[in-house]
C-alpha cells in the first residue's frame, strides 16, 4: 500500500508544474509559490470526494428506503414540488377501506373503528387490533394505529368508491403491570413488581388543548386492583403538518379517572389533568403543551412541576415546601398573601406553580368539609388539608375516638408526618402540630420515643409539653384496653331506632351489679343486630344456633360480639336532603330472643328536621366493622361513548325493571336517542363484586331522575318508602341482573358497597322493611346472599 501512495502522489502535482527542461533557473522564494497552491488544490479536491461519497451514501439509503419503507422518508414531501413528491403506502396500490379490513383479516388481525382525522374525511386513522395468546378475558388490544390518506392517483379518481394510502403507523405497546399501579403503591406501600404487559383496548378522539392544530387521541385499558378500577392508556397526537403520530405521554389513574383537558393556569390554552388520587390523598399531573425544536416533533406535554421554585423568594419558596408535602390548602393560602405583597406580576411559571397548588387545595378543602360518617376518617381529612386543631378537637371529642385514630396514624406510611416534619420547619412553634407529631410517633414506636422527640424541640413552652403528655396518657390508655381486651374486636352492623321506655330485666349489662341508667342529655337507642363477627366469621340473622350457656349468658354475649372491652358503636341518621348525622353511643345491655340479638345502647339525641318523605333506617356500626368503596361514577353518556353496545343492551333491562316496580307504564321500550337528554347524567359505576377480575355495572336511579323522563310520569304518587330510596340495578359483565331494587311494592334499597373486615370480598349493604343486610357474592350459587 506505502508502495503504491508514492507512486500516486507525484501525478497529483504534475499538473501544476513546470516541465524541467523549460524552466530557467529561479530563486527558492519563487519556487514556494506553485507549491502552496498545489497543496490547495488537493485539498480541495480531497473535500469534494469527501463530499461527494457522502451524497452517494446518502442516496443510496434514500433509494433503499424508497423502495422499501418510504413511509420513513415521508417528511421530504415537505421540501419537495408536486411533480416529485415521494409515493408514500407505493409497497401497496390504493386501497379501499373495505379492501384494507379484508388485509388485515388475512394477517389474523382486525380493523377497529376508523376516527376521521378532518372534516371532509379524506384521511382518518385506524386501529389495528389483535387477538391476545392464552387469555380468557378482556383479549383484544390495540398493537398498532394507522393514518391512511386519500389517493390522488389518476387511476382511481374516476372510481366511485374513495381510495386510501398508507400514511403513517405507530406500533403500540400497553404499560407494565407494575407502572399501571405504581400511584396506589406510592400511597399504600404495598409492592407489586410484575412486569406483565397490560392491553390497550380502546381508542377514542379527545378534545385538545384548543390552541394545536391536530387532532388528539387517548388509548385506554382498565384494570381491577382489589377495590381500585385502575384506567391507564397512552395519549397520542396527529401532527397534520407532519401527517404523523406522536406518542406524547402514558398515564394513569388509580380511581379510574380519565384525561380531560381543563383551564388551570388561564393563560388561554387548557391543561391536561390527569387525577392519580389514591383514598383521601390528592394526586393531580398538570401537563402543558409547549412547542420544541424538532421538526417531527414540535411540541411535547410537560408536567408543570413544584421543584424547583420558579421565583427566588424565601417565602415562596417555603410554601412550594409545605405543598409538596401535601398540605396544599396552608400553601395556597400562604401563596395568596405573597402574591397581595408582590407588586411585580409573577413569571408565568411561578403563577403556573401557584394554580397547580390550587388545584390540589380545592380538592383536599371539599374532603375536609364533608360530613364523615367514621370519626377516623374525619381526622384524617382534617389533618390532610392542615386543619391541626380541628383534627384534635376530633380526636379529643370523645375517649372513644382515640383508638380509632390510633389505628389510622400506626397505619400511616409516612404522608402524614411528613406534613408534620414540612410544617414544622417552617413554624417550629406550633403547639398543634408538635401535638400530632408526638402522637405519631407514639402511635408506630411507643410513648418513650414520642417523649423523647418533645425534648429535643428548640421551640416547645412547658404549657405545651404538659399538654401533649396528656394526649399521649389518653393514647396510651386506650392501648392499655386493647392489649386487654378479648380475643377480638367488635364488627358489628345493624339497623337502630330510639326508645324511651327500658325495663332492666330484660337486658343482660356486662356486669350483673351494673346499673342500666341514662346520663344527662342522653336517650335510648335499642339495635338490632344483622351481622357480627365472632372472631372466625360473620354470622348474620337470625342468630338461632348461638350456644349461649345458662349458667353465664351475658358473659359470653358480650365475649362472642366483642364488646365487653369496647362497649362503643356509631349510630348515622340520613336527614330527608340526604344528609348525614351521626354521634357515639355506648352499649349498656344484651338481649337474645327467637334468634332476634339486640342491643341497648346510650348516646345523644339526633333529632333530624321533620318532613313527609320517609328516610332510610338509621345505621349502627362499630368502628372499623366496614370500610366503605365508592368508586368513582361515570355518566351513561361517558359509558355509552366508551362501549355503546352496553348501554344499549342495559337500557331494555332497566326499562322493564321499572315497569315491573310499577314506576313506569306499560309500553315499548324506546330507543336510546329519544331520550338520550333525559338519562345521559344518570351515574354508573363499574366495580369487580363477583370477584372474576370482570366489573359488574351499578346503575343507581333517583325518583327525581326518572320522573324527569320526558312524556313519562310515576304511576305512583304516594309519600312511601320507595318514592324517596333511590333503587340500583347491577348488570353482570355478560348483562346479566345479578341485582335489583326494582320489585313491586318492595322496600329494599342498595345503601352502600363495603369491604368488611376478616372478608377479602366486598359485600352490599342492603336495607329493607324490617332491618339492614350482608350480601356477598355466592359462586356456587351465583347470587347475592
Amino acid at each position: 500500500m506505502a508502495h503504491r501512495s508514492r507512486k500516486l502522489t507525484p501525478k497529483f502535482f504534475k499538473r501544476n508544474q513546470p516541465r524541467t527542461g523549460t524552466v530557467k533557473r529561479i530563486s527558492s522564494k519563487k519556487r514556494e509559490k506553485p507549491q502552496k497552491k498545489g497543496w490547495l488544490s488537493s485539498s480541495l479536491v480531497l473535500v469534494i470526494l469527501l463530499s461527494s461519497l457522502g451524497l452517494v451514501m446518502a442516496f443510496a439509503w434514500f433509494s433503499i428506503l424508497f423502495m422499501f419503507n418510504p413511509e420513513k422518508i415521508g417528511w421530504l414531501n415537505k421540501f419537495l414540488p408536486g411533480w416529485a413528491q415521494i409515493p408514500l403506502g407505493y409497497s401497496e396500490p390504493p386501497q379501499t377501506l373495505q379492501q384494507i379490513k379484508d388485509k388485515l383479516s388475512q394477517q389474523k388481525q382486525i380493523a377497529g373503528t376508523t376516527l376521521p382525522l378532518d372534516d371532509q374525511e379524506n384521511s382518518f386513522l385506524l386501529p389495528v387490533i389483535q387477538q391476545r395468546a392464552n387469555c380468557q378475558s378482556n383479549c383484544q388490544e390495540v398493537v398498532e394505529l394507522r393514518v391512511y390518506q386519500r389517493s390522488t392517483d389518476s387511476e382511481v379518481q374516476s372510481q366511485p368508491e374513495k381510495y386510501f394510502r398508507l400514511a403513517h403507523y405507530l406500533p403500540v405497546t400497553g404499560p407494565e403491570e407494575y407502572e399501571a399501579i405504581a400511584p396506589l403503591n406510592a400511597v399504600t406501600s404495598e409492592s407489586h413488581d410484575s412486569n406483565i404487559t397490560l392491553p390497550l383496548n380502546e381508542v377514542k378522539r379527545v378534545e385538545g388543548d384548543g390552541q394545536s392544530s391536530g387532532v388528539w387521541f387517548d388509548l385506554r385499558g382498565h384494570r381491577q386492583q382489589g377495590i381500585y378500577a385502575i384506567a391507564y392508556g397512552e395519549i397520542v397526537y396527529y401532527n397534520p403538518e407532519r401527517t404523523n403520530l406522536q406518542q406524547m405521554l402514558s398515564w394513569t389513574s388509580p380511581t379510574g379517572q380519565l384525561p380531560k383537558w381543563q383551564q388551570v393556569t388561564g393563560d388561554g390554552a387548557k391543561e391536561l389533568v390527569i387525577d392519580q388520587t389514591v383514598g383521601l390523598e390528592p394526586q393531580l399531573n398538570v401537563y402543558q403543551v409547549k412547542s420544541v425544536k424538532l421538526y417531527l416533533k414540535p411540541i411535547q406535554l410537560e408536567a408543570i412541576s413544584l421543584k424547583p421554585p420558579a421565583f427566588k423568594n424565601s417565602a415562596y419558596e417555603n410554601a412550594l415546601s409545605i405543598a409538596r408535602s401535601g398540605l396544599w390548602t396552608p400553601a395556597f393560602q400562604w401563596l395568596q398573601f405573597i402574591q397581595k405583597q408582590h407588586k411585580k406580576t409573577l413569571p408565568a411559571a411561578a403563577q403556573a406553580q401557584i394554580d397547580v397548588i390550587r388545584l390540589h387545595a380545592q380538592l383536599s378543602k371539599a374532603q375536609a368539609e364533608k360530613t364523615w360518617a367514621s370519626p377516623g376518617q374525619q381526622a384524617l381529612a382534617e389533618l390532610i388539608d392542615g386543619r391541626w386543631e380541628k383534627a384534635l378537637q376530633v380526636f379529643a371529642a370523645s375517649p372513644e375516638n382515640t383508638q380509632e385514630i390510633a389505628s389510622l396514624l400506626k397505619a400511616d406510611t409516612g404522608r402524614l408526618w411528613n406534613r408534620t416534619v414540612a410544617a414544622l420547619q417552617v413554624k417550629p412553634d406550633r403547639p398543634e402540630v408538635q401535638a400530632w407529631a408526638a402522637l405519631i410517633l407514639a402511635s408506630k414506636h411507643g410513648e418513650e420515643r414520642a417523649n423523647s422527640w418533645l425534648k429535643e424541640q428548640p421551640k416547645i413552652t412547658q404549657a405545651t409539653l404538659v399538654y401533649i403528655q396528656g394526649l399521649l396518657k389518653t393514647l396510651k390508655g386506650d392501648a392499655a384496653k386493647l392489649q386487654n381486651s378479648s380475643k377480638h374486636p367488635s364488627l358489628i352492623v345493624g339497623g337502630v331506632q330510639p326508645i324511651s321506655q327500658v325495663k332492666s330485666d330484660e337486658w343482660l349489662p356486662a356486669n350483673p351489679k351494673a346499673d342500666i341508667k341514662l346520663t344527662n342529655n342522653q336517650v335510648w337507642y335499642q339495635v338490632q343486630v344483622s351481622a357480627f363477627h365472632d372472631g372466625k366469621r360473620w354470622l348474620n340473622s337470625p342468630f338461632t344456633n348461638l350456644p349461649v350457656p345458662k349458667n353465664a349468658p351475658a358473659k359470653y354475649l358480650w365475649e362472642t360480639l366483642g364488646i365487653n372491652s369496647d362497649p362503643i358503636i356509631q349510630i348515622t341518621v340520613w336527614l330527608p336532603n340526604g344528609e348525614q348525622q351521626a354521634t357515639t353511643a355506648t352499649i349498656k345491655g344484651v338481649q337474645l330472643q327467637n334468634g332476634v340479638l339486640r342491643l341497648l345502647a346510650a348516646g345523644e339525641l339526633i333529632s333530624p328536621s321533620p318532613s313527609p318523605s320517609p328516610s332510610p333506617r338509621s345505621l349502627a356500626l362499630t368502628n372499623n366493622a366496614l370500610e366503605w368503596v365508592q368508586p368513582s361514577p361515570i355518566t351513561l353518556a361517558e359509558l355509552y361513548q366508551k362501549d355503546p353496545r352496553v348501554v344499549e343492551n342495559m337500557l331494555p333491562i332497566v326499562w322493564r325493571s321499572l315497569q315491573q316496580s310499577g314506576q313506569l307504564a306499560n309500553g315499548e321500550v324506546p330507543k336510546f336517542s329519544q331520550i338520550q337528554d333525559q338519562i345521559s347524567d344518570w351515574p354508573v359505576q363499574l366495580i369487580d363484586l363477583t370477584n372474576d377480575n370482570k366489573p359488574e355495572t351499578v346503575l343507581t336511579i333517583s325518583p327525581q331522575a326518572i320522573a324527569s323522563l320526558k312524556n313519562l310520569t310515576l304511576t305512583n304518587q304516594e309519600s312511601d318508602k320507595t318514592a324517596y330510596l333511590s333503587c340500583t340495578l347491577i348488570l353482570s359483565d355478560s348483562g346479566k341482573v345479578i341485582y335489583t331494587d326494582f320489585q313491586k311494592n318492595s322496600q329494599q334499597a342498595l345503601t352502600a358497597i363495603a369491604k368488611i373486615l376478616g372478608d377479602s370480598s366486598l359485600a352490599l349493604l342492603v336495607e329493607d322493611s324490617n332491618n339492614y343486610s350482608l350480601k356477598r357474592w355466592s359462586v356456587k350459587n351465583q347470587r347475592f346472599e
